[in-house]
């Protein structure tokens, strides 16, 4: 037996113990699937340290990488939305812009997307999934959409390697591929601010859209909607804080010059940005300001906990005295602040339903998001 097949049994054999891998044509997928011919081009590894988050290369010459290439882990691909393994000699201090994403969140997504044989999958984002879906469908019912030609075209090299052959599309995901619809299902392997509705469109009427919704606070979901006869989708959350790297056209903008924090009057908050730091409370505050983003700078001795929507030009700045209490300055077009105390607080009177009770809707007039009481 060769190394990377015990590799692949051995990964089978812990997505199963964890309860994530749950049947057995999905286990055949695992273990046939060859993960590291998708990582040929290297990935980086994270370098702890003081300071900002650094990255150094791993290629294929040296001796950890076949083996991590099974761990059950997230393996960063590409940074700044250009650079490659290859392309360093050392360090970056660059954001990630693409991965491969932990096999255990790709085995959970794909056993939750329900496919039955015969079902056409349309798939946003490119990679390990694309090889896994064909082992277990056909590839000939396979179409994957990818916005970056080199990563689509470095998964269609791991796809030929193991024999497989599904319709690789290069374009904006969000779109989805008209040409190949309808669907039966359609699965999207990164995070999206609001679900696009061609995605309903190219879905049959019954099928499911599995995707993760986002907001710039980085709080985020997985969903999956059914699509109903009148041309809307709606469906619940499945839990488990589920996180993917944002569609590229969903990317927060940079912040540039921040706002006159001082313009305007300190007042009380009930509510203060510690609330923040709560996953389910975090994504309530997200369905207020989805556009908003999230920094925390050291003023005139003290902390400053700053929400900025750059796009509406509103802004909240949140700090405590030294009692403890919350204070809040507000600026711009809209009182950022008091719609997310808003939103808190409806929540919380509802009694705090977790995200499971939540459910989505998407119609040609765009995205909802409703709870049920507890």
């Amino acid at each position: 037996m060769t190394d990377d097949k015990m590799l692949r049994l051995h990964l089978a054999e812990r997505l199963a113990a964890s309860g994530h891998l749950r049947t057995a044509p999905w286990r055949v997928a695992v273990e046939t699937v060859t993960r590291h011919e998708y990582l040929r081009g290297g990935f980086f590894d994270r370098v702890d340290g003081p300071g900002p988050t650094a990255w150094r290369p791993v290629m294929p010459d040296d001796p950890r990488w076949l083996a991590r290439c099974y761990e059950d882990d997230s393996l960063v691909t590409q940074i700044a939305g250009t650079i490659v393994p290859r392309d360093i000699h050392g360090t970056i201090m660059r954001a990630p812009t693409s991965s491969r994403t932990m096999p255990s969140l790709v085995v959970r997504m794909l056993e939750d997307l329900c496919v039955e044989d015969g079902h056409r999958v349309q798939e946003i984002g490119s990679g390990y999934s694309t090889g896994l879906l064909s082992a277990r469908l056909g590839d000939h019912l396979v179409t994957s959409k990818e916005v970056d030609r080199d990563v689509s075209v470095s998964t269609s090299v791991a796809l030929g390697t193991g024999g497989y052959f599904p319709e690789l599309v290069v374009g904006d995901g969000l779109a989805g591929h008209p040409d190949s619809a309808p669907y039966d299902r359609t699965i999207a392997t990164c995070g999206v601010l609001d679900l696009p509705y061609a995605w309903v469109e190219q879905t049959k009427p019954g099928g499911f859209i599995l995707a993760t919704l986002c907001g710039w606070l980085y709080s985020s979901e997985l969903a999956r909607l059914t699509v109903g006869d009148d041309g809307t989708a709606r469906g619940p959350f499945l839990g488990g804080q589920i996180s993917f790297m944002l569609a590229r056209p969903h990317l927060p903008p940079e912040l540039g010059t921040l706002p006159d924090l001082d313009a305007a009057d300190e007042q009380p908050t009930e509510i203060g940005a510690a609330v923040l730091d709560d996953w389910n409370t975090r994504f309530v505050a997200q369905l207020a300001a989805p556009r908003a983003q999230r920094f925390s700078l050291e003023r005139n001795g003290r902390t400053e906990h700053v929400l900025l929507d750059v796009a509406a030009g509103a802004w909240a700045a949140l700090a405590q005295d030294d009692r403890g209490a919350w204070t809040v300055r507000q600026g711009g077009p809209a009182r950022l602040w008091d719609d997310i105390a808003a939103y808190v607080t409806r929540w919380r009177g509802d009694g705090a339903p977790a995200l499971d009770r939540f459910e989505v809707t998407v119609t040609p007039a765009g995205q909802s998001v409703s709870w049920s009481k507890v």
